[in-house]
């Protein structure tokens, strides 16, 4: 869009200045682009912006947490502290650890992404991620396509009861954790989530739940979650890749999830390649 093609620039003008291969210049650049973006939405909303650490590290707990720290020094250098900042990592088993280093180590706050199993979530729990971002909205997707039933009520809604069961889990045994149900297909899921700590909600469904002049009773409350009969777990990895195995949704979802966040990545580094080196060298 013409409106952002500054940053685009400066971008650019910033990873040819640090130099290097033709490789290190254009990973240069794409950070810098992440954390301008992150500064200017920054200047108009009051909170947190979430900076994506590359998806094709989703496997690599070291090189997510330099990506990490990276991100963060970047945001210093243009005034932003590390308390505005959620480091976006893939909840992989190598990703949760990695969150468990930032967090301990860095103080550097965590969102966990592409999170579909309960095994997922507890990690995160005992890794003590800032957040998390269950896709509710990706979890019935998958049903849909691979079951014979197409539509659900908000109560029944595979995404819907996997957020409610994390969030249960959650207050029960007391984690800090934050759940922010994410990825939405329409205002029931958001509605039958009423009560949780965030949701992320498109303009759209904003826009439709505006409309609507009803008074909305919390579904979840920490006293219903404490109430409830869920059992702690403790997973150590090997627990931990077993019990994600199990579920065969939450195995596809988050191979996709990566796939397709890393050919995101990918046409970003083409669409800068052009820009800093032209088309001759293009992959």
């Amino acid at each position: 869009m013409p409106a952002y093609q500054k940053l685009v620039d400066d971008a650019v003008a910033y990873g040819k200045k640090l130099g290097g291969s033709e490789e290190e210049q254009i990973k240069n650049a794409s950070d810098k682009l992440f954390v301008l973006f992150g500064a200017e939405i920054l200047k108009r909303i009051p909170g947190r912006v979430s900076t994506e650490v590359d998806a094709r590290l989703s496997f690599d707990k070291e090189g997510m947490i330099q990506r990490a720290r990276r991100l963060i020094d970047l945001y210093k250098e243009v005034g932003v502290g590390k308390d505005r900042i959620l480091i976006k990592l893939s909840s992989t088993w190598e990703g949760i650890q990695a969150g468990r280093v930032l967090e301990a180590e860095y103080g550097i706050h965590c969102n966990m992404t592409l999170l579909f199993s309960f095994a997922q979530a507890v990690a995160c729990a005992e890794a003590g991620v800032t957040l998390i971002s269950p896709f509710v909205g990706r979890i019935l997707d998958w049903y849909v396509a691979n079951g014979d039933k197409k539509t659900y009520e908000p109560s029944e809604d595979p995404g819907v009861k996997s957020v409610t069961k994390i969030y249960n889990y959650y207050k029960k045994f007391g984690y800090k954790t934050i759940v922010m149900g994410a990825s939405f297909r329409n205002t029931g899921q958001i509605k039958a989530l009423t009560g949780c700590d965030y949701l992320t909600i498109s303009p759209k469904l904003l826009a439709e739940l505006s409309k609507e002049h009803v008074k909305l009773t919390p579904t979840l409350s920490v006293k219903e979650a404490q109430a409830c009969d869920l059992e702690k777990m403790h997973l150590d990895e090997k627990a931990f890749r077993w019990h994600h195995n199990e579920d065969q949704m939450a195995v596809e979802k988050l191979s996709d999830g990566i796939r397709r966040f890393a050919a995101d990545a990918v046409k970003l580094e083409r669409m800068l390649q052009e820009r800093m080196f032209g088309t001759e060298n293009g992959k």
